[in-house]
């Protein structure tokens, strides 16, 4: 469950992040004090979410109304970041969405597109050469990140693959459908020369 404390947190580091991103603020001014109501399932708990005065405010609600409802799990509703997956959603009955649809578009579009400039703002404490340097070292270790991940994953899919022989190459596999749809074919071939000679 959520309390006012961890809401009132939650809160703080959104509006701080309003602030290090002026095109999120342009972005929200679209929805000015329209209520997007966000029911986490998970947790039962009804969020109030409303932009105002460059700040945005979240309330724990139990009133059910909105200009826009949203109601779904946790994971989904971290899944809307990605806005072109929202009427998948919806299409999927993982999400229920009530109300003005481009509400929801305009939150989910505007926290997508967040772009602050890191270095610029560590500035202002490490200098610009420093600010740089630890921009150039967090990029390196994303990039060695993402290269061991998929050096990691290429490793376990051969080592399943070829050594353990746990799962099918995928070679084997569009040869093992070839043989299923000529194997199908034959059968329907003897299936009619059966039934003529019944006849």
């Amino acid at each position: 469950m959520l309390s006012n404390l961890v809401i009132a947190l939650i809160e703080r580091i959104i509006n701080t992040t309003l602030a290090l991103d002026k095109n999120l603020l342009t972005q929200l001014k679209k929805v000015e004090h329209q209520r997007l109501l966000v029911e986490i399932r998970d947790w039962q708990q009804h969020l109030l979410i409303v932009f105002s005065a460059q700040h945005l405010h979240l309330y724990l609600s139990d009133d059910q109304h909105g200009d826009c409802m949203i109601s779904a799990d946790i994971e989904t509703l971290i899944a809307l970041k990605d806005p072109s997956v929202l009427t998948q959603l919806i299409r999927q009955d993982k999400l229920d969405l009530q109300g003005d649809l481009n509400v929801a578009q305009a939150y989910s579009n505007a926290f997508a597109n967040i772009d602050i400039d890191w270095p610029e703002h560590a500035s202002r404490y490490l200098g610009d050469a420093g600010a740089q340097q630890l921009h150039l070292i967090i990029q390196k270790l994303k990039n060695q990140n993402t290269k061991s991940l998929a050096q990691l994953s290429n490793t376990i899919t051969s080592l399943c693959q070829d050594e353990l022989n746990v799962t099918i190459h995928p070679l084997e596999l569009e040869q093992l459908k070839k043989q299923n749809r000529q194997l199908k074919s034959r059968t329907a071939q003897l299936e009619m020369r059966i039934n003529q000679l019944l006849k």
